[in-house]
């Protein structure tokens, strides 16, 4: 018999942790709310007919934001077998409150108390046995993160689901489970009689969605309002903050008989840090320090090292050559040999080679997600957010972006303003991703000697724009008001678990494999074809002739659009455009001209003790000139992202005009900022001044206003002017 048991819970309760355990899945697990924003399937070990489904996080079955939506809506329209509630024992009377809810459905509920092994630590106590008498339900101690219990709490799962059956809890006294007993018999008497109780509470909190469902008549209505309305007099409150009310005074009752703690009143090991790294003076200095030592070991020290093994030694003396001289001792055709050798493998290896790199950075990222580092940074990036308008669950969608754009931008269905998650897509891509790190990578190699600085500047440049656009975008009729408030649970510290960090680390780093085994080979050999190919004396493929190529001709076309930005080479153009399919392009790109022209410049580079595939691409790209090769990089990174993103925004913005409005800011935006830079950075370097240079001089001028001219559409002014319509 098929069965389906769904995983409900808290955000950061352990829920994709638990999911993963029991599937054998390999689901991205994050230390803050909006890492699972949709329902991930996966069969029970061993068990062919038993479906798992992890819902997305959530506090409650009031569908505020939109992953909320999504787990309502399975659990009310297709109601799984049974629920596997997760709560986080370490906070029992939060977890609780979806407990209660989840219990009025009617479809039989196994609760199981996560993190056990923190909690006995603590030397708390929870008494199980009085807590499954209390909610009406089996409950079992769990430890996801180490595999105790889970074993029993899917079977106990299966079990009810079989054969059990949750008798919803009397959460409720006096006129207001009178106003919810009265409902049940009037209104919702037609469902069947497991679903009765959570449709007649939903009825009394005058949900919308649940009125609409059920199209009560108007007398009936009118009885139901009045009971309600008799509720709300005696309680001195709407139905809404009655019900929630309610609920937290009876948890409240439940955890004076289940739950003792040991230590009242202490700190924590936990609080103890948080003093120092979430500190109002401190939070921010320890944040970019931290930063610093991530990308000076991945980009700078270690990484740059990494590079030039990759690119020189493997690809550049031992790969390409091996792989030229093979094809040529077989008797291929010098085109396919150049096809081969340089396009496919020149062009791949030049991203290949980043590879390593990208690890090491995906692993450090990853140990301060897992030790619970990251969720203080939403937090601290809140404080900062809010006074430019922004939310601080702004910033989660950022940090998931980090590792990639696409959930980056599915994660803000956190945010519950529509206005606020609009923002939030069209900012959060500012944020360098994974597959941008390796332009940040070839930059640094390329002009800048490895400089970790710069991939520490191109991180914060990200942030940077993401709060310039906040400020800008709040002040405009789309977008203002208030931001929605930043609730977050953090979690204790605690040290990194291997699997977690292995698993982050291999799934980032085997999406940016597999690009480049698919998209860059595809990217590669177009690049090569259009680049060996000629329409100058009839078409024809080029060899070792001097015409230019179909490629030259249209990326001279499209250098005209980058001249002003400093990389008015056809190849940079080429690279910028060919990243809008992906970002990794950007490099491969550059790793197949570079290697079917300029050979002679690699050997000379070689001898000469420098890093020559990267030194190659300085040198004949941007003429050794760091500040063309950082307005490239500022263009690449804050630039509208690659397709899968683009695919990503579309979807949740869920309108075409939107859609482009996001992708076009991004865009102009970029423009704007790699045009200031270049240009006055000319201008100070003692560049002369030109009509560009006063250019880049109104647009800064411009962007400034935009920053600080007043906010027309603040609260207040709306307030007045609503007013003043309504006289």
């Amino acid at each position: 018999m098929e069965l389906r048991i769904a995983l409900a819970g808290n955000p950061n309760c352990g829920k994709t942790t638990l999911f993963n355990a029991l599937t054998g899945s390999n689901q991205y697990v994050g230390n803050w709310p909006g890492v699972t924003v949709e329902k991930k399937e996966g069969k029970l070990k061993k068990h062919a007919d038993i479906t798992i489904t992890d819902l997305p996080g959530i506090y409650s079955l009031s569908p505020y934001t939109l992953e909320e939506v999504v787990a309502r809506n399975y659990l009310i329209g297709e109601r799984p077998d049974a629920i596997l509630n997760i709560v986080d024992g370490t906070n029992l009377e939060r977890n609780l409150y979806l407990t209660t809810q989840l219990t009025e459905l009617g479809i039989p509920v196994v609760v199981a108390v996560n993190m056990m092994d923190v909690v006995q630590k603590n030397g708390d106590k929870i008494n199980i046995a009085e807590l499954s008498r209390e909610l009406g339900c089996k409950v079992v101690e769990i430890s996801a993160l180490k595999g105790t219990g889970i074993l029993e709490a899917a079977e106990a799962a299966i079990d009810v689901a079989k054969n059990g059956k949750t008798v919803p809890m009397h959460t409720f006294s006096g006129a207001v489970e009178h106003a919810i007993a009265h409902i049940e018999e009037a209104a919702v008497h037609e469902m069947p009689e497991e679903q009765q109780r959570w449709y007649a509470i939903k009825i009394f909190e005058r949900d919308d969605k649940v009125l609409e469902q059920m199209n009560i008549a108007a007398d009936v209505l009118a009885h139901i309002e009045a009971d309600i309305k008799a509720a709300e007099d005696e309680c001195d409150d709407d139905a809404e903050s009655i019900i929630t009310n309610e609920r937290y005074i009876y948890i409240a009752s439940l955890m004076k008989g289940c739950y003792k703690k040991a230590r009242t009143g202490q700190l924590s090991t936990s609080d103890k840090i948080d003093r120092i790294v979430t500190n109002r003076i401190l939070a921010l200095p320890i944040f970019a320090v931290i930063m610093w030592a991530v990308y000076t070991i991945s980009i700078g020290t270690i990484g740059d090292w990494t590079v030039g093994f990759m690119n020189d030694t493997l690809f550049g003396e031992w790969i390409v050559p091996g792989v030229t001289s093979g094809l040529k001792a077989i008797g291929c055709a010098d085109w396919l040999t150049s096809l081969v050798a340089d396009g496919i493998v020149g062009g791949v290896g030049a991203v290949l080679g980043f590879v390593p790199q990208m690890l090491i950075l995906f692993l450090l990222l990853s140990i301060l997600e897992d030790c619970g580092y990251m969720s203080r940074v939403a937090f601290i990036m809140d404080r900062i957010f809010r006074k430019f308008g922004l939310s601080g669950k702004s910033f989660i969608p950022m940090l998931v972006a980090s590792g990639c754009g696409v959930p980056g931008v599915m994660a803000s269905r956190t945010i519950e303003q529509d206005r606020d998650r609009k923002m939030t897509i069209m900012t959060t891509c500012f944020i360098p991703c994974g597959a941008k790190m390796p332009i940040v990578g070839l930059i640094s190699g390329a002009v800048f000697g490895g400089s970790a600085w710069v991939a520490t500047a191109a991180y914060f440049i990200g942030v940077a724009a993401v709060i310039v656009s906040g400020i800008i975008l709040k002040k405009t009729k789309a977008f203002a008001g208030d931001p929605a408030p930043f609730v977050m649970e953090l979690p204790a510290y605690h040290a990194p678990v291997a699997s977690n960090v292995l698993r982050a680390t291999w799934e980032r780093g085997w999406s940016f494999i597999k690009r480049a085994g698919t998209v860059i080979v595809a990217a590669s050999i177009i690049i090569w074809v259009l680049n060996s190919l000629t329409f100058e004396g009839g078409f024809h493929y080029i060899g070792d002739g001097d015409e230019m190529s179909i490629l030259n001709v249209i990326g001279e076309g499209l250098a005209v659009l980058f001249v002003p930005l400093g990389f008015g080479e056809w190849q940079a153009a080429v690279a910028t455009i060919l990243g809008l399919v992906a970002k990794e392009e950007v490099v491969g790109v550059f790793g197949s001209l570079s290697s079917m022209a300029n050979a002679d410049l690699a050997m000379e580079l070689v001898e000469e003790g420098n890093s020559a595939a990267l030194t190659v691409i300085g040198q004949e790209f941007f003429g050794g000139s760091g500040l063309a090769a950082f307005s490239f990089m500022i263009f690449n990174l804050l630039c509208a992202p690659c397709f899968a993103a683009m695919g990503a925004i579309k979807r949740e913005m869920n309108n075409a005009k939107w859609t482009c409005a996001a992708i076009g800011y991004m865009c102009a935006f970029a423009y704007a900022v790699s045009l200031v830079v270049y240009q006055l950075g000319t201008l100070f370097t003692g560049g002369g001044f030109s009509i560009w240079t006063a250019a880049a001089i109104v647009v800064l001028i411009g962007m400034l206003y935009l920053l600080f001219r007043r906010n027309k559409y603040n609260d207040n002014v709306l307030a007045v002017h609503a007013s003043a319509a309504q006289n």
